[in-house]
């Protein structure tokens, strides 16, 4: 759709009030917003677009180096098993927002206007990686919520201000009848506008697989249901909201509780407006995952759409692409991993890595007539 792109943009040279370099660097940070904001493309005539990146990434046990849960904190301290210190928490920081300075796009040279995140475990490390150098002349906000998960790992959400303005957020427990001590992440519901176009964004953590794939299925299906419930009673408030459920899922596209449960759909034809579509399905059918193993990739890492952004109209956001950032450097080079995501920590070792995780993210394209 976006063959021969160039960018347009202007800018005001009559600020003789502020000083030249002063002027020259405002200047140059209008013409890259511009970038992002003006996509011009020929297409059956002279149309203009403005894309926007929305993306999830599981950041891997994104600890500090202070033990204030117990047991399980104590191996994210220096005395603890993993030895986590100034240097790996400093090195972890800054390969992370790495990662982030790296998912922009030709046609999103900002990088992503929304960022969903998992694996985090307080509000205090969410600041150290907005403001870290790799991304902190972005200027990036963010939501964080304290979630009752045991681990004492939470959910939260990066956004770019110039782009994704807050209006509200809603936490939302997930309780399961039968085990009235099960504990895991909380919902986070974000609402807010997109370049002034209402949209709310769900993330989530799914329960692990843990005891088993099949005996542990209910929780997640429980957990998606969850999900479908917050998304239909935002329509009910507003019936043209879009709407995006984000997160690791800890199942895959095709599993019961993102198909059937949720009904995220593989292909968007026929997908109602308060339905959903999951483009990381067809990915994954291709061999392409966001985490491996024992040989098999999985991509539990899924941002699903509803169906007024998967069939929107072309004057308003809507969707063009999705992407896995299975970017080289993000990726191990030695040994029975190679290929795989390079974690932080493998069999006890410290490798300095990344994520057992890879990034995704979906592209919305809003077009109209350039007059």
């Amino acid at each position: 759709m976006l063959d021969n792109i160039h960018y347009l943009y202007s800018h005001n040279s009559h600020n003789t009030g502020i000083p030249k370099m002063k002027r020259i660097f405002m200047c140059m940070a209008a013409a890259l917003l511009c970038m992002q904001i003006a996509v011009t493309a020929q297409t059956s005539g002279k149309r203009q677009g403005m894309m926007m990146g929305i993306a999830f990434y599981n950041l891997e046990n994104l600890f500090d180096t202070i033990n204030n849960n117990g047991k399980y904190d104590l191996e994210f301290s220096p005395k603890g098993s993993r030895q986590w210190d100034g240097r790996k928490y400093w090195s972890k920081i800054n390969k992370l927002a790495k990662v982030i300075s790296e998912m922009k796009t030709k046609t999103t040279p900002f990088g992503p206007a929304i960022i969903g995140i998992s694996e985090i475990e307080n509000e205090s490390v969410v600041a150290d990686l907005v403001n870290a150098e790799p991304v902190k002349k972005l200027g990036l906000k963010y939501v964080h919520h304290d979630s009752p998960d045991r681990r004492g790992v939470d959910v939260g959400l990066i956004y770019n201000p110039k782009f994704f303005k807050v209006e509200s957020v809603t936490n939302t427990t997930l309780t399961i009848p039968d085990n009235p001590n099960f504990r895991t992440r909380d919902q986070m519901c974000v609402v807010g506008k997109l370049m002034g176009q209402p949209l709310a964004v769900i993330v989530n953590h799914y329960p692990s697989r843990l005891g088993g794939q099949e005996q542990s299925s209910y929780l997640r299906e429980a957990a998606a249901a969850l999900s479908k419930h917050i998304a239909d009673s935002l329509w009910k408030i507003n019936p043209d909201m879009g709407v995006i459920i984000m997160g690791d899922m800890n199942d895959d596209p095709h599993d019961k509780s993102m198909a059937k449960v949720l009904g995220a759909a593989k292909n968007r034809e026929g997908v109602g407006p308060h339905q959903f579509f999951n483009p990381f399905w067809s990915i994954l059918d291709k061999g392409i995952g966001t985490l491996a193993y024992k040989s098999q990739w999985n991509l539990f890492d899924q941002i699903v759409i509803s169906g007024n952004l998967a069939n929107g109209d072309s004057d308003k956001f809507h969707f063009n692409r999705a992407l896995v950032h299975n970017f080289e450097f993000l990726r191990d080079t030695e040994g029975a991993r190679k290929g795989y995501p390079l974690r932080t920590y493998s069999a006890g070792v410290w490798l300095d890595g990344y994520s057992d995780h890879f990034p995704t993210q979906v592209l919305l394209l809003k077009e109209f007539n350039v007059n």
